[in-house]
């Protein structure tokens, strides 16, 4: 029999109107009903182009209602972007009906929020021939905004203005965009042909000129969207347009009041351009200036409160009666974090009457951090199949964490012993909804969906399981280096993965019926570690049944890197296999150390054809290359690390490995290098996150970890810097911080351009003003060598020396600093000499000396 919906599959859309033309009544309904459940039944239910374009012909054609229309049309596997409104504007024309701008106002109520673009051209083409208003929503004005940005085909040789000036909207969304939270980060784009800058605000203002869109609404815009605050950067296209439009004296006087809130509180760029708006106008009121200066005096935005003193500096001469009053709130800056601008406020103070007294120190002294907590507790075993269940949705419908894989491994292999029936009946429902958590991605070799997948239907049902199997053992056979068979390991995953990688494999290989008392390597720390005695103690409830190998061999690596002799006695005295590893374990105190060697890695060629990626590499990095000690065995190639190259990356999988070796810092840190450089020399978001789990790790750091917090220092993003930040103040705490040694990193880093020194100022101003002022001034110490003597110093030298010489201030205590008198001595007034003098000086009046 003919599938009376062929047409859709085809994407037929001539089928489609001949279809639902000429239909009575009682054949519409049928037809209606029939056409929403070949949808909810088809496989393949994703819609684009001809196909959508089909079904909203029919959907039209056939079904009643707006309200049942965008039900079917507004489902997100319904792509109506590039879908053509106009047969479906002709059908709705046959068939009489009256409710085209109700749907599109429906579906313009339930828009994708991943792509405000994706469907408003379909919406808008129906509002346009109804001749109904733009909806209210703020879906709409982001799409409109996105069409802006990226105009049709045909109309991207027409300039900005000249599409805005025709546009029916413009009009109705005008006034929006100021309304709409996230708004001017859409609005930031370029003209599509000339590439200028900004070239909404600059066409709007354009249209204020022409008298097309009205300036007062322009400017009242821009202020009111100022002042109710956005991101910084969703921000900078009003600020653009404010200053486009170029508020008369009168209009600035009229809201004197709401720039002097922007100037207090605003994002940087915004108070500036408050500032500047503010001091063109001649006189205004003196005391709400006062005011609004002691909140810019204490920002720490350089640039913003230097103007700021100068300003007052003037106010103070033009009114001599009120200059006290004046030198006191100049004196606010005294405790301002740059010292250039302490010093300009105190000069200032005291030349309009006000003396601040000079700051006391008191030294020496050290850090003064809180004693590292320790990780917390990993949470209990799973208990029955339903909180398995759960466990399994979260960590299939979000990002793998360590916590939550090790439960539901953990669980599965415990459970799938006791009633696999029920195991079977809570599992297979969460794979079915989330299928595309648990399948293989190929574009990933470090991806852990696929194989977690088939270990779960392999515990639920064991046809799954059979028909995986055979891969399993070549993985593991691989793995274990016993046989060069058919499966070779990717040579892209590193070690730690390869092993996590190998424990699914032996997971799903081993998994069954037979009662089994739980995985040896379920951590018993939150950090992946294990306890000894708890190991011991699983391995004596294990007894003879032998213990699986991957899952022992990484229970002993999550065992803490140190000899226990009586421990290793008492495991010996179990008389098994897994007893007599453990006690060998215990009494080598774990892995030996591998030997890391610091090496410098040039770019590397450019591959043939188009090497799309090539011009985004750094020139040249810094990694670690791993080697075992003479005659020590590497039977996982975890000891073994090449120095790899300057575009190897693996993402989010890096964050489990710490969990895989707890206890060997310095190893996990080499492994992790590659990602955590990349958010410094290649702006990578997420490479840093792994910090502050490497500073929770037991064992030697060694250069990997030095280098890794440098590199976490400059990392691009401020999320990583304040994850560098956090292992180091966890370190510092520990003990455990090697500052010197991440200093040299800095300084070597930045001098040749390996490094952004200015992203790193702020990350240790932090760490200072946390509680680790010593172990700051000591890392300041080892990096200005370097910077100093660079043939130009880096952009960002003199800052760290400013925090150097307060940081060398506070604690009292002395730390030569090679280079630093040759530059002090030298002639001129730079900032860079200034500062130099200012450290000399602080270190003239340190006491203690440090090596």
């Amino acid at each position: 029999m003919t599938d009376p919906f062929e047409f859709l599959v085809r994407g037929d859309v001539g089928a489609a109107v001949d279809a639902v033309v000429g239909l009575d009544d009682e054949r519409r309904r049928s037809f209606a009903d029939g056409l929403v459940a070949h949808v909810r039944r088809r496989r393949d239910n994703w819609w684009w182009n001809d196909e959508a374009t089909a079904l909203a012909v029919a959907a039209v054609g056939c079904l009643p209602t707006a309200a049942t229309a965008a039900g079917l049309l507004g489902r997100r596997n319904v792509s109506l972007r590039a879908a053509d409104a106009g047969p479906v504007v002709q059908v709705a024309r046959m068939r009489g009906v009256s409710w085209l701008a109700e749907l599109a106002y429906r579906l313009a109520d339930r828009p994708r929020r991943d792509d405000p673009a994706g469907d408003w051209d379909f919406v808008a083409e129906l509002l346009r021939v109804e001749k109904a208003a733009a909806p209210a929503g703020d879906w709409f004005v982001e799409g409109w905004l996105a069409r802006m940005a990226w105009p049709p085909e045909w109309q991207r040789p027409v300039p900005l203005v000249d599409r805005l000036r025709g546009d029916v909207f413009l009009d109705a969304l005008v006034p929006r965009l100021f309304e709409v939270d996230g708004a001017g980060a859409r609005m930031a784009f370029d003209e599509f042909m000339t590439d200028e800058k900004m070239a909404l605000p600059r066409a709007l203002a354009r249209l204020a000129v022409e008298g097309r869109l009205d300036r007062t609404t322009l400017l009242a815009g821009c202020v009111s969207r100022l002042l109710r605050g956005d991101r910084p950067g969703a921000l900078r296209p009003f600020v653009a347009l404010h200053t486009l439009l170029e508020p008369t004296a009168a209009e600035v006087g009229r809201r004197r009041g709401d720039y002097l809130r922007l100037l207090a509180d605003a994002p940087g760029p915004v108070a500036s351009m408050a500032q500047k708006t503010l001091r063109a106008l001649d006189g205004g009121e003196v005391e709400g200036l006062l005011d609004a200066s002691r909140a810019v005096l204490v920002r720490p935005d350089r640039a913003l409160v230097r103007a700021q003193l100068g300003w007052l500096d003037q106010l103070a001469r033009r009114h001599p009666d009120r200059a006290a009053e004046v030198a006191e709130v100049l004196a606010v800056a005294a405790d301002h974090p740059a010292a250039d601008v302490r010093d300009r406020a105190a000069a200032l103070a005291a030349r309009h009457g006000h003396v601040i007294a000079p700051a006391v120190v008191v030294g020496p002294v050290g850090d003064d951090l809180p004693p590292p907590a320790g990780p917390l507790p990993a949470l209990p075993a799973i208990a029955d199949p339903d909180e398995l269940a759960e466990e399994v949705a979260a960590l299939l419908g979000g990002r793998t964490t360590v916590s939550g894989l090790e439960r539901v491994l953990d669980g599965v292999v415990r459970l799938a012993g006791r009633d696999r029936g029920r195991l079977k009946e809570a599992l297979v429902p969460v794979l079915r909804r989330h299928r595309g958590g648990a399948e293989e991605h190929s574009w990933d070799p470090c991806c852990l969906c696929g194989l977690l997948g088939g270990v779960l239907l392999a515990a639920a049902d064991p046809v799954e399981g059979g028909v995986r199997r055979g891969r399993w053992a070549a993985m593991l056979a691989a793995v274990r280096r016993r046989t060069p068979g058919s499966y070779a390991p990717d040579a892209r995953v590193p070690p730690p993965h390869r092993l996590l990688r190998a424990r699914l494999a032996e997971i799903g290989e081993r998994v069954g019926p037979t009662p089994h008392p739980g995985l040896l390597a379920a951590p018993t720390a939150a950090n992946g570690a294990v306890d000894p005695e708890v190991l011991y103690e699983r391995l004596a409830r294990l007894g003879d049944r032998g213990a699986w190998e991957v899952d022992l061999t990484q229970a002993l690596l999550r065992l803490p890197a140190r000899v226990d002799e009586p421990l290793a006695a008492r495991a010996a005295a179990l008389g098994t296999p897994a007893g007599d590893r453990l006690a060998g374990w215990l009494r080598a105190g774990g892995l030996p150390d591998p030997v890391q060697r610091v090496v410098t890695l040039p770019r590397r060629e450019r591959r043939p054809h188009h090497d799309w990626g090539y011009d985004e590499l750094p020139r040249q990095r810094t990694h670690v290359r791993l080697d075992p000690p003479a005659g020590a065995e590497d039977p996982f190639g975890l000891l073994t690390l090449s120095a790899g190259s300057v575009d190897s990356y693996v993402g989010d999988a890096a964050l489990l490995w710490p969990a895989v070796l707890p206890g060997y810092r310095g190893l996990v840190a080499a492994y992790a290098l590659p990602d955590v450089a990349s958010g410094a020399d290649q702006d990578v978001s997420g490479g840093a996150a792994i910090l502050p789990l490497l500073a929770e790790c037991g064992g030697d750091g060694g250069p990997a970890v030095d280098l890794a917090l440098a590199y976490g220092l400059g990392a691009r993003h401020e999320s990583d810097r304040v994850a560098a930040v956090d292992a180091l103040l966890v370190l510092a705490a520990a003990g455990d911080l090697d500052a010197p040694a991440v200093g040299t990193h800095v300084g070597v880093l930045a001098a040749v351009g390996d490094l952004t020194l200015t992203r790193v100022l702020q990350p240790l101003r932090d760490a200072a003003a946390a509680g680790a002022p010593l172990s700051t001034w000591r890392l300041l110490a080892a990096a200005l060598p370097a910077l100093l003597t660079a043939a130009k110093a880096p952009r960002g030298t003199a800052d760290l020396l400013t925090l150097a010489a307060e940081t060398a201030g506070a604690t009292g205590v002395r730390i030569e600093v090679p280079g630093l008198a040759d530059v002090a001595a030298r002639g001129g007034s730079s900032r860079l000499v200034g500062e130099a003098r200012r450290l000399t000086a602080a270190l003239d009046g340190a006491g203690v000396p440090v090596g």
